[in-house]
């Protein structure tokens, strides 16, 4: 294979070759994706028809909940189907739509910055909330953080699928990911998109800097109010968000930062499940556990329903 535009179509590193442990492979991802939609659904659901629940920062959740949404399904249901229909290849055009759709949907930590900011005002500048946290602002925010990373994938997308790719057609990953699509490259070609991860790794930094300070800011600010009870609220809206923080960086620097020494094709695909499926799952649970606004949001839909069935 000399020249990509020589390719057709792309072949996967599947979970298994046996026919039951496709299945068994086919039959977990189906149970995390139908949480993720369930969880994800219910959140977005409650928060566009509770009215107690449209503040800036369940609107920012509403966001997150739409990314973690296309995340997963932008990935997922490729993988169940190549399992259940034991095949391997996605198509040239395929591969690099999931690129740009997963580049771009899972590009979150934008979004996470944003919430980041809303939480830092509300706690640290509670008397300007309502003038710097408008509707206007917040979708102006929100629009920002969606315009960042659909011009990071559709940059990193062209970019990726622009380089010579030389070296066979498989890609070691079960879709298609930037690093093993690189791998395929001809000699030193890829430098290039080398360069522009490196550009989205210091933009990455920065608003991880930006995190970090902001919430030593939040948590001075907490440890000073004098109420308990105020400070367990407080606690309480800011925890899960850092949670999901932190599940998606310690994830994602795994994946991407880890020792060459421990990489291997079954390793990488159990990182790139933590990274990529995992969270998308995980989010919505980690934001209703502790959140008595989202618990009440959803019985009253619950109650709701049922009213609505008798």
């Amino acid at each position: 294979m000399s020249n990509s535009s020589l390719l057709t179509e792309f072949l996967l590193l599947g979970f298994a070759d046996t026919r039951e442990l496709q299945l068994l492979h086919f039959s977990l991802f189906l149970g995390i994706y139908l949480a993720a939609l369930l969880g994800n659904g219910l959140i977005i659901t409650a928060i566009a028809c509770d009215h107690h629940l449209h503040t800036p920062m369940y609107f920012f959740l509403l966001n997150l909940s739409f990314l973690d949404l296309g995340s997963i399904s932008t990935t997922v249901p490729k993988s169940m189907a190549n399992s259940l229909w034991d095949t391997k290849a996605i198509s040239y055009s395929g591969c690099a739509a999931q690129l740009f759709l997963f580049v771009f949907l899972g590009g979150e930590f934008s979004l996470l910055t944003v919430m980041t900011y809303d939480r830092f005002v509300a706690i640290c500048r509670p008397l300007h909330y309502g003038t710097l946290m408008g509707s206007r602002a917040c979708v102006k925010m929100a629009a920002a953080a969606w315009g960042t990373v659909f011009l990071n994938a559709l940059l990193h997308t062209a970019n990726t699928f622009s380089i010579p790719l030389c070296q066979g057609n498989v890609v070691k990953q079960f879709f298609c990911e930037i690093p093993q699509i690189l791998r395929l490259s001809c000699s030193e070609s890829y430098l290039r998109e080398a360069g522009l991860l490196v550009v989205s790794l210091c933009l990455g930094f920065g608003c991880f800097i930006f995190i970090v300070l902001s919430y030593v800011q939040i948590f001075t600010a907490v440890l000073r109010i004098p109420s308990e009870q105020g400070r367990h609220k407080a606690f309480s809206t800011c925890l899960p968000h850092l949670a999901v923080v932190s599940l998606f960086l310690s994830t994602g620097l795994f994946a991407y930062l880890k020792a060459p020494s421990i990489s291997s094709p079954a390793v990488d695909l159990v990182v790139a499940v933590l990274y990529a499926v995992v969270p998308p799952a995980v989010n919505p649970l980690i934001y209703s556990m502790r959140n008595k606004e989202i618990k009440d949001a959803l019985k009253r839909l619950i109650q709701w329903v049922q009213d609505q069935q008798q």
